[in-house]
């Protein structure tokens, strides 16, 4: 059912300071092989809110595969895993050479 690369509606809430807030599209970043053992899911969320980039945010342009409404932010270094009860519905499916990059930035932030 999950794969990683799917971009699925997520309830973020409830969040503290700078964590991310509210229902909003979200990337599995969790390699596939993972997904089946158990009920986390690991994402990072994403945000239109375009003019607040950082170094490793990445880039998601709204198309027909992502189905987002509009260009969007990846937002790598907020890594969350969460139960899968707050995932609401599939979205979309991120482009593979977007979904790398997205991969290769959270390497970069986690220093590995």
């Amino acid at each position: 059912m999950y794969k990683q690369g799917q971009i699925w509606l997520v309830n973020f809430d409830p969040s503290f300071g700078h964590e991310y807030q509210k229902t909003r599209p979200a990337l599995i970043i969790e390699a596939d092989v993972y997904l089946p053992l158990g009920s986390l899911l690991t994402v990072v969320p994403i945000s239109s809110q375009i003019s607040k980039s950082n170094l490793l945010d990445v880039m998601l342009p709204k198309d027909v595969t992502n189905r987002l409404i509009s260009d969007s932010l990846i937002k790598t270094r907020q890594i969350s895993s969460f139960d899968e009860r707050r995932f609401i519905r599939l979205i979309g499916v991120c482009n593979p050479s977007v979904l790398q990059n997205v991969l290769s930035n959270v390497s970069l932030y986690l220093g590995l």
